[in-house]
Formats: C-alpha cells, structure tokens, sequence
C-alpha cells in the first residue's frame, strides 16, 4: 500500500518507530559501559540487522547514540532522556485529546484555509 510523500518524508521522527528505536536505545543505555557492533545490537534485541542499521542511523542523525566505526554506544544521557520524556509527553497528549490529524493541519495552513481579503498586512 503506497503512502503520500509527506509521510515518507516525516517517517523517520524519532517517534515513528517506537518499538525498535527504544529497544535498542533501551539495550544500548542498560551497556552503557559497552560498544557494540550492529550485528551484536541485532543479536541482542532481536531486530533485523538492516533494520538495526536503519534505526542507528536516525538515532546517530539526532545525537541518541554515538558511532565509532564498527561500535555503536548510548549518546548523551540528558538528549536520550530528553528524547524518551517528550516521546511520553506526546503519547500522553494522543491519549487524553486524540491524535493529531495532520491533514486537518496541512488544510488549516493552506491559502484556500484562510483567503486573503485583499489586504497585505
């Protein structure tokens, strides 16, 4: 099934992809005294290994985790906290006020939305 290109292109927030991007966060944070290679981080999570390198990417992307050729560790303690709180945040939100409809967002955005009345402010 196809998806818009909006989607694609936003698909990779860090939020997307809960499952794999906070098990291995999870696992890289409970061996923090440890580097792994991405075979290992596969190994020990359970997660395809192209998918662990996907996921690594993104994490490495927003400074989750640290990358030394061939090892992969856990970045910065207060960032991946930070990250994990605000990922809560708005799961919580989604919960208690539904969630956000992002065409809803597009559309309230858009010049048809909002016509201009011909004055140029």
């Amino acid at each position: 099934m196809p998806i818009d290109i909006d989607t694609f292109e936003h698909e990779d927030q860090f939020d997307e992809s809960p499952p794999h991007a906070k098990q291995i966060v999870a696992f890289l944070a409970a061996n923090s005294d440890q580097a792994f290679q991405r075979g290992e981080i596969a190994d020990a999570t359970g997660i395809d290994p192209n998918t662990v390198s996907s996921v690594l990417s993104r994490l490495k992307d927003r400074n989750l985790v640290r990358h030394k050729p061939p090892y992969w560790a856990i970045g910065d303690r207060d960032r991946v906290t930070a990250a994990f709180d605000l990922s809560q945040d708005i799961r919580t939100f989604d919960e208690q006020f539904g969630e956000e409809e992002m065409e809803a967002w597009r559309t309230a955005g858009s010049d048809e939305a909002h016509p201009s009345d011909g004055n140029n402010e």
